[in-house]
């Protein structure tokens, strides 16, 4: 049985393309090869040049030179140095290689495919190229090293369900076994490739392992059984309308018959064979058509219609230079004539069958030879563009070297600079920050003798208009007070519950000498620790005296004061809100009594406002004063708003 037919299925399963159109003019090929400059980007221009070279790729094949797209895809591949699209190139160039029987030159660039493919850590595509690979050497005849990468490629495939990847290397295993004599091993391996293509159906699949089934039974001598799996295979092909898969098919059922000696049979078949291959490009199947079916006419001793299809075969393999289809016809056709007792025809057949066994073994060593050589000129090739990559890799690093050394140079000169006016800058704010802060001490310190006559003020009104018990308890409190101001004046920051035992001292004291003709209320937010919170002292007070003194006390009925305190992340809120009688009868009040001059404890306290917003440079330090007026516009009050920074003690 010829060992053809297994090789033309492994193409069939490997999808490649046996029929490319090529262009016929060469000047329009070299033009498309030009116009890859105006496709952008690198990638696509690889991925676009293979496309072209696989397209172009027979026309190369015929003239015997090596395709310019695919020089042209290596070296930009190489340029980009980026491991998937190298895997590519390699991978495509390695396939195109073995579609004309160089399967040496196929298994260098299939093993570089292998390099570059475990760099992507990509178990498909790490699949992909062992599986090629071990095909290739299957055509070199090296079973053992094919069935390693294919059984490598079957774990990788495995691993990430690449049911494609399991199917090509159980069948390619399934092959290494048939051409080894292994034949029960081929079978449960052809019968695993079966069941997986055909739970996900692929047609084509299915139909060449039916037909490989076949060949490991006949390989057995279950004739019958062989004959069922290629039926099985052709009405599949059949389906598929696969003309070089029922050509095969044929061919298969007819040397079966014909080892069966159903000559009738195996005649049929192969007529049909020679029907079907009309339509195939791939003139070879033709050849063996004729010589099987001039085999079937010696065995039956019809010698001189078996002559005159071994003279078809060798016609048609001498026009097409098929020396092994030659060698084989000829050996048929000594074989034929030895058959009828023509010994000297035998004999010059069986040398003419020799001249063209040498011939092969010569190209075959040739052919070894020039793929060699190639190998080591694409070597040299690729270590020349590394070597370019590598001084081109140097004179960049050396000019960014230089670029980093300017760079840091720069970098030095200009955070000197920086450094140089943000240490001299923070110098001259801190000797302003100091210089504030003793204007605000001054001002802070102004406070005490204003608050202090005030208070006498006071108490001598009270005096002269009370009683000496009350005096007495009035000056018991005012003298505490006294303490606890003179105390928390000496610090730029007191925490918020000395301030307001301060302001609740001071509004006792008011509340005596205004014989309580006004009541108070301070509320806290409850977010806010008054023992943690920092604010500066003796800063509220002169507000609320200004509201008590200017608002309040010219009020008929019952005054009500108010303070609230809210927080909100490091801003205070403080309002200070009176029903009074208002900013414009106050002023009224005022002029009427002669009284010009402004509030000292309002001009300090804006002065300290004004130098904590210079100091911590912020806005957030403010005192606005609102209005209060009920629906017909008559004054209700004041309110006034005062926002200052704060600090924490934690």
């Amino acid at each position: 049985m010829t060992k053809l037919l297994p090789f033309v299925l492994l193409l069939l399963i490997l999808g490649i393309k046996v029929d490319i159109s090529f262009a016929q003019d060469s000047s329009l090929i070299f033009r498309t090869l030009d116009s890859a400059r105006n496709l952008r980007g690198d990638t696509v221009k690889v991925n676009w040049l293979l496309e072209k070279g696989k397209t172009y790729g027979r026309y190369f094949d015929k003239r015997k030179t090596e395709n310019p797209f695919f020089q042209e895809a290596v070296t930009l591949a190489q340029h980009l140095r980026i491991a998937r699209t190298l895997f590519n190139v390699y991978n495509e160039i390695g396939i195109a290689k073995r579609n004309i029987s160089e399967y040496i030159l196929a298994a260098d660039y299939h093993e570089k495919a292998i390099k570059y493919a475990d760099e992507t850590k990509e178990d498909h595509l790490r699949a992909i190229a062992r599986n090629n690979t071990g095909v290739d050497y299957r055509r070199m005849e090296k079973p053992l090293k094919a069935f390693d990468y294919h059984f490598k490629a079957l774990q990788l495939a495995e691993k990430v369900n690449d049911v494609r990847n399991i199917c090509v290397a159980i069948n390619s295993i399934g092959n290494i076994n048939l051409s080894t004599g292994k034949y029960e091993d081929a079978i449960s391996h052809f019968e695993k490739a079966l069941q997986l293509e055909r739970e996900n159906n692929n047609d084509l699949g299915v139909a060449i392992n039916l037909g490989n089934l076949g060949y490991a039974y006949q390989y057995l001598g279950k004739l019958d059984r062989a004959i069922d799996y290629y039926k099985k295979s052709l009405a599949v092909n059949t389906q598929l309308d696969n003309a070089m898969g029922k050509a095969i098919c044929y061919n298969a059922l007819g040397d079966a018959y014909k080892e069966k000696k159903d000559y009738t049979q195996a005649l049929d078949a192969l007529n049909k064979a020679l029907e079907v291959e009309v339509g195939v490009d791939d003139k070879i199947h033709i050849a063996e058509s004729y010589l099987n079916i001039g085999k079937c006419f010696s065995l039956m001793g019809k010698h001189e219609d078996a002559r005159k299809y071994f003279q078809e075969c060798i016609d048609l393999s001498q026009h097409w230079r098929f020396n092994y289809m030659l060698q084989e016809a000829y050996k048929a056709l000594a074989s034929d004539y030895k058959a009828s007792g023509d010994f000297r025809r035998s004999l010059e057949s069986a040398d003419k069958s020799l001249v063209y066994k040498d011939s092969i073994l010569d190209e075959k060593s040739a052919l070894e030879l020039a793929q060699m050589q190639a190998i080591y000129e694409v070597d040299r090739k690729d270590n020349q563009i590394k070597m370019l990559e590598h001084d081109k890799q140097l004179n960049e690093l050396r000019t960014r070297r230089n670029v980093v050394y300017m760079l840091s140079l720069s970098g030095f000169l200009i955070m000197l600079a920086v450094g140089g006016f943000f240490y001299i800058r923070h110098r001259n704010l801190e000797t302003k920050k100091q210089t504030l802060q003793l204007e605000l001490r001054s001002l802070r310190a102004q406070m005490n003798p204003h608050f202090i006559f005030n208070s006498l003020s006071s108490i001598h009104r009270f005096i002269w208009s009370n009683n000496q018990e009350e005096a007495s308890d009035y000056l018991t409190k005012f003298s505490r007070l006294m303490r606890m101001i003179l105390d928390n004046t000496q610090y730029t920051f007191i925490s918020l519950n000395k301030e307001l035992e301060s302001l609740r001292l001071y509004l006792d004291l008011e509340q005596l000498r205004c014989n309580n003709i006004f009541e108070y209320k301070i509320t806290v937010s409850d977010d806010i620790n008054e023992e943690e919170v920092m604010i500066p002292p003796m800063i509220i007070q002169p507000y609320v005296e200004n509201a008590i003194w200017h608002g309040l006390v010219h009020k008929s009925g019952k005054g009500l004061l108010e303070i609230a305190v809210s927080l909100k992340d490091r801003t205070l809120t403080c309002l200070v809100t009176d029903n009074g009688i208002g900013r414009k009868k106050a002023m009224e009040i005022k002029e009427k009594k002669g009284q010009t001059h402004r509030s000292m404890g309002m001009k300090v306290t804006e002065g300290r406002i004004d130098l904590i917003r210079k100091i911590n440079n912020t806005k957030e330090a403010t005192v606005s004063i609102t209005d209060l007026e009920d629906n017909e516009g008559r004054a209700t009050g004041t309110m006034v708003t005062i926002v200052l920074p704060v600090e924490f003690i934690f």
